[in-house]
């Protein structure tokens, strides 16, 4: 045997130990993938017929609906939904002032007319119908052979597939790339665009523990509230309306009749926002060294800036309170994956996996050869990109501030409506309106022109301090100067802009392209000079997406065919389409040895108040623990109602408020979290330590019960109180 014979044995010995195969509880499988995995659904412990699955459009599974970032699921005839908590915050937010704070005092409408808008924006998909375009999207792509070319036809075909699904009013379409592009698939849903908030609870119950907590077990938050869908008197979606009628679904989720305990089957189907567990080595160790300290860096900065003057004016207080809950979901979720890529030994792991699928390839001579291709020149592209990525993030974040975002979109919108709609950059189109409008509309909910100009101050000086190779010359211009005095001088012009009023920001919405151009308002001004710099910054980028359409295909088909080739399923990244996961419920062993229960109890939040935030317990529960006040819902097992419970499916981001059901399709609770060791899955799965947070469903009834009562949605979930 050759010395490279050898080698490559070696090392496809050591792949087979790097990639095993998908363990039960892992993977986010497409709804395809169904007949693929009904065996070990069964042996989990599935008492449904697989088959039922595969319809998703009926029970259970039609009752599950996006909220386009978030997950939820209808549980009532008459539209009423049910999500986390920390999902309805915005809508929660952009309803609160400081004199009626529904983030701190809950909200609970006593009838449908109390019930109040989500938002312009707010959105309900139901999922109709999902098509494979696979055939047509790749045709379109290999007709050219230029990389902006091969996006532009992407862009192309896809608007075009879009256009084709929406031609029925109503809808709502979306194509989706899997594994790189080897598959296409177009999914059809209804679009609710009346969606009001119907309860929360107050922020003590559901975001008890806080940032604190986030991310941890034991947990004790209950995570949930209820929207409820409205259409037009006709059936079909339409704009809020007081004339508007609840929705009638045709599947709502049952609350479950079996109590949930230790080992049970659970699964869930949502929307996971995104993972990268096939990523590069190389992506993975920019990530790693580069873009997750960074930001974290430059969040926890702006956290504080938000921080210190909302203390001293209560309007910033509420108005950037949701912004800035954001920036530390994100910090904590980055400081736990990033602890979790040391104890892991990720950046090794990911450089084994990457040496044990080139080794397969080139065992498999001319056949994978084009496959090492592919990977060499993804490599060359991501160290392109790290030569300009500090001044695309500071450039990013600069832009998405208040005012210039604003700006920003008002003269993009007017180039683009020079332009027949087909043609028009996706996310400016004519189904794009209502967003844009709604966006411009609620600005000032989350916008005070004394913070943005912090926050614009904030990240000028970062700009300031790139390299000379990084900076934009338009920008350089308009800012005049590299000192702060330069910027002082450039924010004072700004602070002169008319765009914080709402009248004239909606009147600039239907400006062409010419009266913008002419216009003197000074962040019209930042945006007319800036848009050439933007757009070139939007092609180069489209140039380096057309190179990897030609190369992530081709590599990732590579990579899954190695997988198979070592007896495991292959399951895509999320991507933010429709998944299921399942597991059971499971304890685990922390880091340092304790064991965890798989469900916490209800004296547990007593001994956890302190009576200040973030356990800030309110006194109607602490009253209803110490009297004993279960209200018909103690678990045998607990003697008391469990709270939040674990369990070992496999989720990431968007998963948020997705119904964890039982064997019978049930609902037993909403997912709402992973535990800290767990943050690590989105590039590395660790089945051993790998953990979700779901609120149980008992402890949801029993606030509605005995603390926060509401008693209409209780009946109308056919779940009244027992005595």
């Amino acid at each position: 045997m050759s010395s490279r014979c050898r080698l490559l044995l070696a090392l496809s010995v050591l792949a087979a130990a790097c990639l095993p195969p998908a363990r039960a509880a892992e993977g986010m499988w497409v709804p395809q993938q169904l007949p693929e995995i009904s065996g070990p659904l069964k042996k989990a412990g599935l008492k449904l017929d697989p088959e039922q699955l595969s319809d998703l459009t009926g029970d259970p599974l039609g009752a599950v609906v996006s909220l386009g970032g978030c997950t939820a699921s209808f549980v009532s005839p008459q539209g009423l939904v049910v999500t986390n908590h920390h999902c309805a915050y915005g809508a929660i937010q952009l309803n609160s002032t400081p004199e009626r704070n529904l983030m701190r005092d809950g909200f609970n409408a006593a009838t449908h007319a109390d019930e109040i808008t989500a938002g312009p924006n707010a959105r309900i998909y139901a999922l109709d119908a999902i098509t494979d375009v696979t055939e047509r999207v790749q045709a379109a792509i290999a007709a050219q052979s230029e990389p902006l070319a091969r996006t532009q036809a992407l862009d192309a075909v896809e608007k075009q597939l879009v256009a084709e699904c929406e031609a029925e009013p109503g809808y709502h379409c979306r194509m989706y790339s899997f594994l790189g592009g080897n598959a296409y698939r177009l999914f059809r849903n209804l679009e609710i665009r009346d969606v009001r908030l119907a309860y929360a609870p107050p922020g003590s119950i559901g975001n008890y523990g806080g940032e604190i907590d986030n991310w941890m077990w034991p947990r004790h938050t209950g995570d949930f509230a209820f929207y409820r869908a409205y259409v037009g008197r006709d059936g079909k979606p339409a704009a809020f309306s007081p004339d508007n009628v609840p929705y009638q679904p045709k599947h709502w989720l049952k609350i479950a009749r079996q109590p949930l305990r230790a080992g049970d089957f659970v699964m869930v189907a949502g929307y996971p926002g995104r993972t990268s567990r096939y990523a590069l080595a190389g992506e993975f160790e920019d990530t790693e060294q580069w873009a997750y300290p960074t930001i974290a860096r430059h969040y926890q900065a702006l956290t504080g800036l938000v921080d210190a003057r909302g203390k001293a004016d209560p309007d910033i207080e509420v108005k950037y309170a949701s912004t800035v809950r954001g920036w530390e979901n994100v910090m904590k979720n980055y400081e736990g994956q990033l602890t979790g890529f040391a104890r892991t030994g990720a950046a090794d792991r990911k450089r084994e996996e990457e040496a044990a699928v080139l080794a397969w390839l080139s065992s498999r001579g001319a056949e994978g050869e084009a496959a090492i291709d592919a990977h060499r020149r993804l490599v060359a592209l991501d160290q392109a990109e790290r030569a300009t990525r500090e001044r695309d993030l500071v450039v990013r974040m600069l832009h998405n501030t208040g005012a210039m975002s604003a700006a920003i979109t008002l003269y993009r919108l007017a180039i683009e409506r020079e332009k027949a709609d087909g043609d028009r950059e996706q996310g400016y189109q004519a189904r794009d309106l209502p967003t844009i409008e709604g966006g411009l509309q609620q600005m000032e909910r989350r916008y005070v022109p004394a913070m943005d100009r912090e926050l614009q101050r904030y990240w000028l000086a970062e700009y300031v301090k790139l390299p000379a190779a990084q900076r934009l010359p338009a920008l350089d211009e308009w800012l005049g100067g590299d000192d702060a005095a330069a910027i002082d001088a450039a924010l004072n012009r700004l602070a002169k802009s008319a765009i914080g009023d709402t009248d004239t920001r909606m009147a600039w919405l239907q400006a062409d392209r010419k009266e913008l151009e002419g216009n003197r308002d000074p962040a019209i001004r930042y945006a007319v000079a800036l848009m050439p710099s933007i757009l070139e910054l939007e092609r180069e980028g489209k140039a380096r997406a057309g190179e990897r359409l030609a190369t992530r295909a081709t590599y990732l088909q590579a990579v899954a065919d190695y997988r198979r080739s070592q007896g495991g399923h292959v399951y895509p990244d999320a991507n933010s389409s429709l998944r299921i996961t399942f597991g059971n419920v499971k304890p685990y062993t922390k880091l340092d040895g304790s064991e965890q229960a798989p469900f916490t109890r209800l004296e547990e939040v007593a001994a956890k108040a302190t009576g200040e935030a973030p356990f800030d317990a309110p006194q109607a529960l602490l009253d209803a623990i110490a009297e004993k006040r279960y209200g018909g819902l103690t678990d045998r097992r607990l003697r008391t109602v469990p709270v939040n419970f674990l369990s070992d499916l496999d989720v990431t981001g968007g998963n948020s408020g997705s119904p964890v059901l039982d064997a019978r399709g049930e609902l037993v609770g909403l997912l709402f979290d992973m535990n800290w060791e767990a943050v690590v899955s989105n590039w590395v799965f660790d089945a051993d330590m790998t953990r979700t947070i779901s609120v149980d469903q008992r402890y949801m009834r029993w606030i509605m019960q005995e603390v926060y009562p509401a008693p209409q949605l209780l009946q109308e979930m056919g779940v009244a109180p027992r005595r």
